[in-house]
């Protein structure tokens, strides 16, 4: 687990920052309310657990104070536990509180009984604070571990170091400089089951299918919009367009099919950046070039359970032609196994993307699960790929991590999935969810829009009513 800064002055001369893309951001998909057994101390392996989970909620709520309170019992009882200290660093890091890392770390962290996890964590909060002697002396701690894994990531710190050291003005405390943590926050939100699916919490037994036994755990990466070039930053900040809606559907889709499938546990990872001046400047990543294995070494440990495959590509369009290119990469080894490539322009979309999926589906061994809802392939999947769309801008907004300003024209976006809602119960079901995010900002609902007949379409009807 981990969090990664981009520093937004130079670009580096010789190797990138570590982690040009993709910090993690603990997933912001809502978790039940963590209750500690009283036979469960904070101590405890359970109770740490339980306690690290109710701070977390506290850091999704703004509440620092309290996380810090909940740390500081944990830290107290289990401040010697590798997996405590990585934890809380890393929550710490994705919600952009860097200085409590510090505070609360350092002064508790060992490299050879915690580990590098932790170290890369720390280290990277001394960069963030523009403290280049104090990030040197853990990255001389971490290279004396002598791990070869981590030879090249921790290169690419160094240089970090260096462009600090070089740019004096630039460090915080020091004429002309900039405060603590003034850096763009560009993280990673990853969503362990379907978009859709947030708000109908009740009806998980019927919806989501159980997941039994040793189960290959599957993470589908946001696109690359190459095409964007350097443009990619500032068209990030505007109203999000058709590639930059599709570079973050479709793997929306692969990890939605793929959680309804009995071997696979997947996620969906999704880029946000959180500006200097918070929250209120969120908007989405377009990440100009395809994820190299150094952006995929961090996607793995900022995974709380790891990972097994992780599948990356890019999507470019050109005077309406399209092709979309999905690498599937074997975590083991960091190798890539398998390259899709498809092209299509707007009236052959569905027939290629329905065969994309195939292959990779085929590629993969996808078998369904069995559930009491039956996960069907949409017919339309251009169509049903506009509709996650539309669901992710709307969680996010709903959880206050983008501004409405940066979403699609929401009543058009009703419009459709509401016109699509009687295809069967996974589109009723999407719709609602849907529906229910949209009049929490005050958009109403299109009328006489039908749904498809089912006791569990019923049931959420209510439930998101």
């Amino acid at each position: 687990m981990g969090f990664f800064d981009r520093f937004s002055g130079k670009k580096p001369t010789s190797a990138p920052v570590p982690a040009p893309a993709v910090p993690t951001v603990a997933s912001s998909a809502p978790a039940a309310n963590p209750e500690v057994p009283a036979a469960a101390p904070a101590g405890s392996p359970v109770g740490s657990k339980a306690r690290i989970a109710a701070a977390r909620e506290k850091l999704e709520m703004k509440d620092l104070a309290g996380a810090l309170a909940i740390y500081e019992e944990v830290l107290t009882a289990a401040g010697d536990r590798a997996d405590v200290l990585v934890a809380i660093s890393g929550d710490l890091g994705s919600h952009g509180h860097v200085a409590p890392i510090i505070e609360l770390i350092a002064p508790r962290y060992d490299a050879d009984r915690h580990g590098p996890a932790t170290g890369l964590n720390l280290l990277q909060a001394y960069l963030a604070v523009r403290n280049p002697d104090a990030a040197q002396h853990v990255l001389d701690i971490l290279f004396s571990l002598g791990r070869p894994e981590l030879e090249d990531r921790l290169h690419g710190f160094s240089n970090a170091i260096a462009e600090l050291l070089a740019s004096p003005d630039q460090v915080a405390g020091q004429p002309g400089g900039g405060a603590p943590g003034d850096a763009p926050k560009i993280g990673l939100i990853t969503l362990s089951k379907p978009v859709w699916f947030y708000g109908l919490e009740p009806l998980a037994a019927q919806v989501l299918p159980p997941k039994e036994g040793r189960l290959r755990r599957l993470a589908f990466a946001q696109l690359a919009l190459p095409g964007y070039g350097d443009k990619a930053a500032e068209r990030a900040k505007q109203p999000e367009d058709e590639l930059g809606r599709l570079s973050r559907a479709l793997p929306l889709w692969f990890a939605e099919t793929f959680y309804f499938s009995a071997a696979y546990a997947s996620v969906a990872a999704i880029g946000l950046v959180t500006p200097p001046e918070g929250p209120a400047g969120n908007h989405p990543v377009i990440f100009g070039a395809e994820w190299t294995t150094e952006n995929l070494r961090q996607l793995v440990e900022s995974s709380s359970e790891g990972l097994d495959y992780i599948v990356t590509g890019a999507l470019r369009a050109t005077a309406g032609d399209y092709e979309v290119v999905l690498r599937v990469w074997e975590v083991k080894s960091f190798r890539e196994r398998k390259t899709f490539t498809i092209r299509w322009t707007p009236s052959t979309a569905d027939a290629a993307l329905t065969q994309l999926h195939t292959q990779v589906r085929t590629y993969m061994e996808w078998s369904p699960n069995s559930a009491a809802f039956a996960y069907i392939m949409p017919s339309q999947p251009r169509a049903w790929l506009e509709t996650l769309g539309a669901s992710l801008g709307l969680f996010l907004a709903e959880k206050t991590l983008l501004p409405r300003e940066i979403l699609a024209p929401v009543a058009a976006d009703l419009q459709a999935a509401g016109a699509r809602a009687a295809a069967g119960e996974g589109a009723s079901l999407a719709y609602l969810t849907l529906r229910a995010r949209a009049a929490k900002l005050g958009e109403p609902a299109p009328a006489g829009l039908a749904l498809a007949r089912s006791p569990l379409v019923q049931q959420a009807e209510k439930l998101t009513a």
